[in-house]
């Protein structure tokens, strides 16, 4: 049940107070792809995101004919998640009846996920360096619109154009670190986003769309991982601005393990 994975699924990056480089390619397609997803003075102004929705995926089971073996189970969650700048993330998936409830979560330089079962303790266990070094990296996917990774210590690559599914798309990398980083594949004539590949070969496709507030927000992100298997989350609703209070994702008050 954890996530961007989710996919699915990061934060900082003011865009207004970076220069603009006219002869960099890069820069220049980021800005047509910000202007894709909504206005400039839009964009800036978000300080968190909240999406609500489900996760619809398959988990490995034991199989009931061979102990020994491994079935797919179909899996509904009910999802939760908030971005929130500069770096606090929260994500929340519930099973039917909230029998298995999940929370990861990140509070800038700390990260932890509980699980919480019916019948069960809670188990609460706390991330690592390169765990949070990830989350951080995802946050800031969600909530940059694409400017302003040089801020964190992170670059983008140009790497031309190529072609997607009959359609010509320029492809830039974001590296966050040398092992952290997405390869987008924007429309070369609208600068729509067609895919996201990730450094472990996900591959994440967004469809449909909600507008919330001028920002045009994908309807459906639909996670293809390496082995075949497929997560899909659709949104009901998308929230932006809202107050969150810190302590949504502080490390909960629980003995870890």
């Amino acid at each position: 049940m954890n996530v961007r994975s989710l996919c699915l699924l990061a934060a900082l990056a003011l865009a207004g107070l970076l220069p603009a480089y006219a002869d960099d390619p890069a820069d220049q397609w980021i800005a047509k792809a910000r202007a894709a997803c909504g206005p400039e003075a839009a964009l800036n102004a978000i300080t968190s995101v909240h999406y609500f929705g489900t996760l619809v995926a398959t988990e490995k089971v034991a199989s009931k004919d061979d102990p020994n073996k491994t079935e797919d189970r179909p899996l509904r969650l009910a999802l939760d998640s908030i971005f929130q700048k500069p770096y606090r993330h929260r994500i929340m998936l519930r099973s039917e009846g909230d029998k298995v409830v999940e929370t990861t979560a990140l509070d800038d330089y700390d990260a932890w996920t509980r699980r919480t079962e019916t019948g069960k303790e809670d188990q609460v266990t706390l991330f690592d360096a390169a765990q949070i070094k990830r989350l951080r990296a995802n946050t800031w996917e969600f909530l940059a619109f694409y400017r302003g990774i040089e801020r964190q210590n992170g670059h983008v690559e140009y790497q031309g154009e190529v072609d997607v599914d009959g359609t010509t798309c320029v492809v830039l990398v974001f590296v966050h670190a040398e092992d952290i980083h997405f390869t987008r594949y924007f429309d070369k004539a609208t600068g729509r986003l067609i895919k996201t590949v990730t450094e472990k070969n996900d591959e994440i496709r967004e469809e449909g769309e909600i507008l919330v507030n001028g920002i045009h927000f994908p309807k459906k992100l639909v996670d293809k991982l390496p082995d075949g298997q497929v997560r899909t989350i659709t949104f009901d609703a998308i929230k932006v601005n809202e107050d969150i209070p810190a302590e949504a994702f502080a490390v909960p008050a629980v003995p870890a393990r």
